[in-house]
């Protein structure tokens, strides 16, 4: 079996089919990664870092080929390519910074006390590499969040190495990306082991069961994600499995703000919600707001349009999820935005309800609609948006906007937020993930199967470490990060105190 590229553009063949990995091609990629496991983890992080950055360099000059690719399986254009190509590399080279930093092994040192109770003898703990490490490629990212995105990436500085499985949707993006990545790896000196791809459904189901990977880490739809969780958890050694599934982003616009900046808000949610036809994950599905503010929104979506999704199937779906709310007696559909021509496009919607009949009708109404969808849930009084608040569930992001005067109100809703939430946003709209220290990119089911980690940002690279105690060791025996001398000058706590000691 091969796996076909097409253009959304126009639904048609593009690029050669690539080969389905069989069984046996699985497994073979599986046993070097194991391989290259040890080798892999016992560089030094300043090792890893260089390679990191030569990854990034060998995309960065590989650019125009692999974004004219891109372009023809994602119809993203290449402004929106080129981006994301930078954001992929920096991602890499952020990772670089990660490891000369040093503190993502929380190298901890307690000195021994035989006069406490009990005794305490000489331990010493870090955290180490888990093992090669399966990672899925995202339909709607197909640079920062696929072959050499944000998993590989944390993953590979961790010391893990790394076998994809790539997204149906762009098997020559992902097969070109892949080749970049292994050849500079294989041109720092890496053995060929440490990064491998794989293509297929089947491919996928064995990569996740094979007994040599010890984490997944998946990007995609709720049933995929579900799916593969599940196999994760059923193995004979079941594996940890970082999935991010959907999100719905709820949005809060407070009164004061909705009377005093309703053409701003409303422009700036029509571009959020149309953002890359809708197929983000942050994108923003669910608004609360006044009544008074609803024609405003619904002018912004009129004047919003459409365009090509990446794939049949999720163009099929999106249809399918606006064609059933507007078949329903639950919500008033009140803007249409404009239609585009051929191909997989898809067309902006607006729909309205209010708080009671939203609540009522909780579970149908925050599924997740993947595209330039949106739910605005009017409420006339802040008790009943707080109460509505409190019912949802988990999700990617959560966003007030407010004035001064709504301080407190704003406050209010954020602890609601924050309980569902893995960021809070204020006077701004979710699209748009910074790479950096403090970006947490998750949270709790059904956003994702791990509220406790990240798939963005610097601490994403804990996913794929584990804690290890070396208790009354030598000091030629403990691993450098450990040593009394602390020969990479990383930060650590000793006997409970942080510093650089």
């Amino acid at each position: 079996m091969t796996v076909q590229g097409y253009d959304p553009r126009t639904g048609q063949p593009v690029g050669d089919p690539v080969e389905s990995t069989s069984d046996d091609g699985v497994d073979a990629v599986c046993r070097a990664a194991a391989e290259a496991a040890g080798p892999w983890s016992a560089r030094s992080a300043a090792e890893r870092a260089t390679m990191l950055n030569r990854v990034a360099d060998a995309l960065d000059d590989a650019a125009d080929a692999l974004i004219a690719v891109a372009d023809t399986e994602t119809a993203l254009g290449r402004p929106r390519l080129t981006t994301e190509l930078k954001r992929t590399t920096n991602q890499l080279r952020l990772f670089g910074e990660v490891l000369h930093e040093g503190s993502y092994v929380e190298a901890t040192i307690d000195s021994p006390n035989p006069d406490i109770v009990p005794p305490r003898p000489d331990l010493r703990r870090m955290l180490q590499p888990l093992g090669p490490v399966g990672v899925f490629s995202a339909s709607n990212f197909p640079f920062a969040f696929s072959v050499a995105g944000g998993d590989t990436a944390s993953a590979l500085a961790a010391g893990c190495p790394v076998v994809v499985k790539a997204h149906p949707s762009h098997p020559g993006t992902s097969q070109d990306t892949a080749d970049v990545v292994a050849n500079a790896l294989r041109a720092a000196g890496a053995a060929d082991g440490v990064f491998g791809i794989v293509h297929g459904v089947e491919a996928g189901k064995r990569l996740v069961r094979h007994p040599s990977i010890k984490a997944v880490g998946f990007t995609g739809s709720f049933s995929g994600g579900r799916a593969l969780f599940e196999l994760a958890n059923s193995r004979p050694e079941p594996i940890p499995f970082y999935g991010e599934l959907g999100s719905i982003n709820p949005c809060v616009v407070l009164p004061d703000a909705a009377a005093r900046r309703a053409g701003e808000i409303a422009a700036g949610y029509a571009q959020s919600l149309t953002m890359g036809v809708g197929q983000f994950c942050t994108n923003p599905g669910l608004l609360f707001a006044p009544p008074s503010l609803v024609d405003t929104l619904a002018e912004a979506v009129r004047g919003s349009s459409g365009g090509p999704m990446l794939a049949e199937r999720i163009r099929d779906a999106y249809q399918s999820g606006v064609d059933s709310l507007g078949s329903s007696d639950l919500v008033e559909l009140v803007a249409t935005g404009a239609q585009p021509d051929g191909g997989w496009s898809a067309t902006p919607r607006l729909f309205r309800v209010d708080a009671d009949t939203f609540v009522a009708n909780l579970e149908k109404l925050t599924e997740e609609c993947f595209g330039p969808a949106g739910i605005v849930v009017t409420y006339d009084e802040p008790e009943t948006l707080l109460d509505v608040l409190g019912r949802l569930n988990g999700t990617l992001t959560g966003s007030v906007h407010a004035e001064p005067i709504e301080h407190d109100l704003a406050g209010r809703v954020a602890e609601r937020l924050r309980r569902i939430a893995g960021r809070l946003i204020y006077n701004a709209w979710p699209t748009g993930v910074a790479v950096a220290w403090a970006m947490h990119h998750g949270g709790p089911w059904p956003a994702t199967t791990n509220p406790l980690h990240t798939s963005v940002g610097a601490t994403s690279i804990r996913r794929w470490l584990i804690p290890v105690s070396y208790q009354s060791w030598p000091q030629e025996l403990l691993p450098p990060e450990l040593r009394d001398s602390n020969p990479l000058g990383i930060p650590r706590r000793r006997d409970g105190v942080l510093g650089s000691r």
